[in-house]
């Protein structure tokens, strides 16, 4: 999941060490262990820092694919038929605002 910078800094606030949910390829994204984010809690399967969650994550399931540089639904998200198509259309003029920002687009 991309991070941006103000992502960071309110994780971070929350006593969080970057070096410990941040990895650096690209560009800044959530780290995952055991293939989920790191901040996911198995034993409840809920977000640890959910009022606090970066963009991207409220932007779920809409992702951006690198490798084909498109914005699309997640295929692995089980209710992606389920939502209004104005929703999608709102979340898609939200993730090229961030895709910007951040120089991805």
């Amino acid at each position: 999941m991309i991070l941006t910078f103000d992502d960071i800094l309110r994780i971070s606030s929350l006593g969080y060490d970057p070096n410990d949910f941040v990895i650096i390829d690209e560009y800044p994204r959530l780290r995952n262990v055991n293939g989920h984010c790191v901040f996911l809690d198995e034993s409840t399967n809920s977000c640890l820092i959910y009022e606090h969650r970066p963009i991207g994550c409220k932007l779920y399931p809409l992702i951006y694919d690198p490798e084909k540089n498109t914005i699309k639904l997640d295929d692995f998200c089980p209710k992606r038929n389920e939502i209004p198509e104005e929703e999608i259309k709102r979340l898609k003029r939200v993730m090229v605002r961030l895709l910007r920002n951040i120089g991805i687009l």
